[in-house]
């Protein structure tokens, strides 16, 4: 005797919301705009690092920095590092950073 196993389908209300454009705003970060900025610059350090193919050893040797830490600053983890230290490795790398102000969409 066959026995049918029924299988039932859920639908459930999917909700979206529009980004503010900053996801640490988003998710209620208690200071998005320097999450962003700091994610920004470790983005530009990833970047570098992958491009000149370093190895992390290699990377942290420029930075001044100890690999472990490399491993982290390349994965996300800004840790403690400030924007001043980011640049700093920045320029360590060989860049020129350069902060452009310019006013913001939102109305204050």
């Amino acid at each position: 005797m066959r026995v049918k196993q029924r299988t039932e389908t859920r639908r459930e209300r999917l909700v979206v919301e529009s980004s503010s454009g900053n996801v640490f705003a988003d998710l209620g970060f208690p200071d998005p705009e320097l999450e962003l900025f700091k994610a920004t610059l470790m983005l530009q350090i990833y970047r570098i690092i992958k491009e000149r193919r370093l190895t992390q050893g290699e990377a942290g040797k420029i930075l001044g920095i100890k690999q472990p830490n490399v491993s982290r600053l390349v994965r996300g983890s800004s840790g403690s590092y400030s924007v001043d230290r980011l640049i700093e490795f920045l320029t360590a790398l060989g860049q020129d950073v350069q902060v452009v102000i310019k006013q913001t969409r939102r109305k204050h």
